[in-house]
């Protein structure tokens, strides 16, 4: 008898082509179809929430998978660290319903992107941070983050590539930036994001900290409905999927 399964885990991105199964490339989801199979003695399918890219972490992802193997969630979990790189670690797993789906069942997402503001960033952060050392009006970059709460278009933070989207219409819940010491951390909860949304957004906020766009620009940015005149692509490493919400 097939069961549906939760899997909660987190990740260290760096050294992974990203999520999504590639030939001949090292990636989250190839590598937990792999050691399912070794577990399940079968092909077993992995559904995530969403797709991270190559270099993005998670401290929250989550995914779905049916099996028919009995071994028990607690057990599942202990046999997948077993036999997982230590850069992938299973923190929770359990027995769903069956039209349970790590995706579509999804409500909402939590992103964090961290940027290192010291001078010289320390060696053992420098793979979880994007290292900006340059002068940055951060008030203004405060400011600017909220404005891109609420239900809106966001085809200008949207990088295009081979997916197409229905709707480039989003619903942001909360959007925010906070200087922790010598990190800013962005933090953005929503129903859900276009492919880089995040990583562009903390672009364009890069932009506001620089003087080239005031905060009360953002609105501009986003009714324009144009890549081009938003900021550029921040780096991978300072992204974390930080969690996922399900009714």
């Amino acid at each position: 008898m097939l069961r549906n399964l939760k899997v909660t885990l987190a990740y260290d991105g760096t050294d992974f082509a990203g999520w999504q199964v590639q030939p001949d490339r090292l990636t989250i989801q190839g590598e937990l179809e792999r050691v399912l199979a070794e577990i399940a003695e079968s092909p077993v399918k992995v559904h995530g929430s969403g797709r991270t890219d190559s270099g993005v972490h998670a401290l929250g992802q989550v995914f779905s998978c049916t099996m028919a193997n009995p071994i028990p969630a607690a057990g599942l979990l202990r046999a997948l660290n077993h036999r997982l790189p230590e850069a992938v670690r299973i923190l929770a797993a359990e027995e769903a319903p069956p039209d349970f789906h790590a995706r579509f069942s999804a409500i909402a997402k939590t992103y964090e992107y961290r940027i290192c503001r010291s001078e010289i960033c320390p060696p053992f952060e420098s793979r979880y941070v994007f290292h900006c050392p340059y002068p940055l009006d951060e008030e203004a970059m405060i400011l600017a983050a909220p404005r891109f709460e609420g239900e809106r278009d966001f085809r200008s933070l949207a990088t295009s590539d081979r997916r197409e989207y229905e709707t480039t219409v989003r619903t942001i819940f909360s959007s925010t930036l906070v200087r922790q010491g010598e990190l800013l951390t962005y933090r953005v909860r929503g129903s859900g994001f276009l492919y880089n949304m995040v990583r562009n957004i903390v672009g364009t906020l890069i932009e506001v900290g620089q003087g080239n766009v005031a905060p009360e620009d953002v609105d501009t940015v986003l009714e324009a409905k144009d890549r081009s005149v938003a900021g550029s692509t921040a780096p991978a490493s300072g992204l974390f999927l930080a969690g996922v919400e399900y009714p």
